[in-house]
């Protein structure tokens, strides 16, 4: 069961799956900004590398660009909120993005998760059921708004007590994900990559895949694809765009955003 609703660059879901299937549930990666509030089932969220188990009434946030995938452990019924609003949606009234420093100043893959004991979850559940369930579009609208501004003041002040806290990465797959955002558009392989962590090709995705949920590549394509899309979304030409994101041939990075995103790149900055 989904109930979803949007309007301008905001993305509203209420979803229900009662026998989720975790292949039905992909690593993915947005160009905005996600709140994620988790009902109930039996999932662990993975996130750039890091594994949150969740427990009913958790609330998790992503930056655009951090990947980040559920893992559905077993087929209990599955429940959850979400929405997906721009870094810049609330700057007329916010210029200087306090409320959103828990999504810009954050690592990736790290303080990713409100506990109840952290946030209050209960207050969360609330805002996101008027959200979805008031009706007709001004009212839904003004809901949206007054509620989504509500939340984020709720997780910037849970994020200033829990402290901008920036842990080195300590596992390999930690280690493998920030080598490879730190040279993402450069000319990196699998086999490449591999070598430099002294792993085989086999073992290096193993351990990725059981860190992401993706296989290396797709990981490292979908993140240049993203990268790709919000150049293109600041003015700058496909061509630019394809040789910034590291790709080499524009026949390879038509092909692929094309497929990713459903349009050709020049279009997407109308998207």
């Amino acid at each position: 069961m989904l109930n979803e609703y949007s309007f301008g660059d905001i993305y509203i879901r209420h979803a229900i799956d009662e026998s989720p299937d975790d292949r039905d549930f992909t690593m993915h990666i947005h160009e905005q900004c996600e709140i994620y509030f988790f009902v109930s089932g039996d999932v662990e969220y993975l996130v750039e590398g890091s594994k949150y188990p969740l427990d009913g009434y958790t609330l998790m946030i992503m930056q655009p660009a951090e990947a980040h995938k559920p893992k559905i452990a077993a087929n209990s019924r599955y429940e959850r909120y979400a929405i997906n609003f721009p870094v810049g949606h609330f700057s007329s009234i916010d210029p200087e993005g306090r409320l959103i420093r828990a999504f810009t100043e954050r690592p990736l893959g790290q303080n990713n998760m409100f506990a109840s004991s952290e946030i209050d979850t209960s207050l969360v559940k609330k805002l996101f059921s008027e959200m979805c369930d008031t009706d007709g579009d001004y009212d839904k609208q003004l809901t949206i708004t007054t509620h989504l501004l509500m939340l984020l003041d709720m997780i910037s002040r849970a994020y200033a007590v829990k402290g901008a806290l920036v842990n080195e990465a300590q596992t390999v797959a930690e280690r493998i994900i920030l080598y490879i955002n730190t040279h993402l558009f450069e000319d990196i392989s699998v086999p490449s990559l591999a070598k430099h962590f002294y792993l085989s090709a086999s073992q290096f995705s193993r351990v990725f895949k059981q860190a992401t949920g993706a296989a290396p590549w797709e990981y490292i394509t979908k993140k240049r694809l993203t990268a790709a899309k919000e150049m293109l979304r600041n003015g700058h030409s496909a061509q630019n765009a394809c040789e910034s994101c590291g790709f080499r041939d524009y026949s390879v990075f038509y092909r692929a955003y094309t497929k990713h995103f459903g349009c050709a790149p020049k279009y997407s900055v109308d998207k």
